[in-house]
């Protein structure tokens, strides 16, 4: 193998973690990671190696024996050495473990399902300052938006803007008065106030008072001047401020939110559970208790065993136990809903209701108990996992009801895993209901 190729088997790497990561969730031994650290099993990558070019006889010598084309720097084969049976590629490649925490477990996951959930944060944990973009009426000099205060100001300038000397000149018509010059500016949009036209009439001498004829004579001897022309001519004097335009710069109030979650798993251990089935809803269960660890910033877990009755046990109890009674799935939520209300307030937890089991359960139990106590139950999101190795059993509906009733529903998901090679996809199917 040469370095253009070494380079090649580089760009596959990431890749290959990725297949690495849905091999080891399907098939892999999921006993050898912590809640804390998650442990994947990855093949060893040979590094890259120099080697002789075949045109090129000459080059670093080697040592006696060395042919063209051998790696640098590596001892050469002597007879005896290395396996004497067997092909090249007859056993199966090495592992080494790459050890990841759950957040990175979450961003891998992540990209291997094409998601990017973003936890919801409840509980305010802090409120620091922001930016100074939130305006108010009050505060000290030092925060006043003077950038704003100027430009209110010159658009209440440019408002009041009315050319002095064009009014001026109606003043001078014979027989005009300022009544008839403020009615007469006024049906023209001149925003020219009656006092200003009555101080102006004043200045004017006896004489001036009949230069014009008439207004038809003023308006076609005097050209009335724009007021971008005469800014651009004459510049602004002044910018009339007033109080009523301050505004004040604080800083925005940012919340930062505590991201807390609990997650309910919940297991029928009932006879029909036996071990194929067990495997399965470990295989789906704890790589989302990985996930939900790496996406929050305090995942606490609530472990429910059911048979006909409930009861809260450990996480190595929970995927472990078995019993030999009957199936009443309603009563894991009965105390799932207990324990939320008690310890895990909606308003301030993120909730995750996780069950799975063999979709077997007590007579008109399913409708009657589970589907109102799931309505009941506010979560992020509620999800069943059905493990049936051999197909769904005659009696096995539990599923089915759920998915019929909740079809319309954004906040819960159904799937089904028959062996380890569904695990991806249900996972999939669960953490993509929440992020829709």
């Amino acid at each position: 193998m040469g370095l253009k190729d070494d380079l090649e088997r580089y760009r596959e790497v990431g890749e290959e973690r990725r297949q690495d990561l849905a091999e080891f969730i399907q098939y892999g031994d999921l006993g050898q990671s912590r809640g804390d650290s998650v442990r994947i099993p990855i093949k060893i990558i040979d590094l890259p190696s120099f080697e002789y070019d075949q045109r090129d006889k000459g080059g670093v010598g080697q040592g006696e024996g060395a042919e063209p084309g051998d790696p640098v720097g590596q001892p050469q084969p002597q007879p005896g050495d290395g396996d004497e049976d067997g092909e090249p590629g007859e056993e199966g490649g090495e592992h080494e473990y790459y050890e990841m925490d759950p957040e990175e477990f979450a961003q891998e996951l992540d990209e291997q399902l094409g998601l990017d959930l973003e936890p919801k944060g409840k509980k305010v944990l802090e409120e620091t300052e922001g930016d100074f973009t939130d305006i108010t009426r009050t505060g000290p000099s030092s925060t006043l938006d003077f950038e704003r205060l100027f430009k209110q100001g010159l658009k209440r300038k440019l408002a009041m803007d009315f050319d002095e000397e064009y009014v001026r000149e109606a003043l001078k018509v014979e027989g005009w008065g300022p009544a008839t010059v403020f009615e007469w500016a006024r049906e023209r949009h001149m925003p020219v106030s009656k006092a200003w036209i009555d101080d102006a009439y004043d200045e004017l001498d006896g004489d001036e008072k009949s230069t014009w004829a008439s207004i038809e004579e003023m308006e076609a001897n005097v050209e009335k001047v724009d007021t971008p022309t005469r800014i651009r001519r004459d510049g602004i004097e002044q910018i009339p401020f007033r109080r009523e335009d301050e505004r004040y710069r604080y800083p925005e109030i940012v919340e930062e939110r505590e991201k807390n979650v609990v997650v309910v798993n919940i297991r029928d251990v009932s006879g029909s559970m036996r071990q194929k089935k067990r495997e399965l809803v470990e295989r789906t269960f704890t790589p989302l208790d990985w996930y939900l660890t790496g996406k929050y910033d305090n995942a606490e877990f609530v472990y429910i065993a059911h048979d006909a009755d409930a009861w809260e046990v450990d996480r190595e109890e929970f995927f472990g136990i078995r019993s030999g009674g009957g199936t009443r799935i309603s009563s894991a939520y009965e105390l799932a809903a207990e324990v939320l209300e008690s310890e895990y307030p909606w308003s301030e937890w993120n909730r995750y209701v996780f069950a799975a089991g063999d979709s077997e359960n007590s007579s008109n139990d399913t409708g009657e108990r589970v589907i109102p106590l799931m309505e009941q139950i506010p979560a992020n999101l509620h999800a069943y996992v059905e493990t049936q190795p051999s197909g769904n059993a005659i009696n096995a509906t539990h599923a089915e009801e759920v998915e019929r009733n909740f079809r319309d529903t954004d906040n819960v998901a159904v799937a089904y895993v028959t062996s380890p090679e569904d695990v991806i996809d249900a996972i999939y199917e669960i953490l993509s209901t929440e992020d829709k």
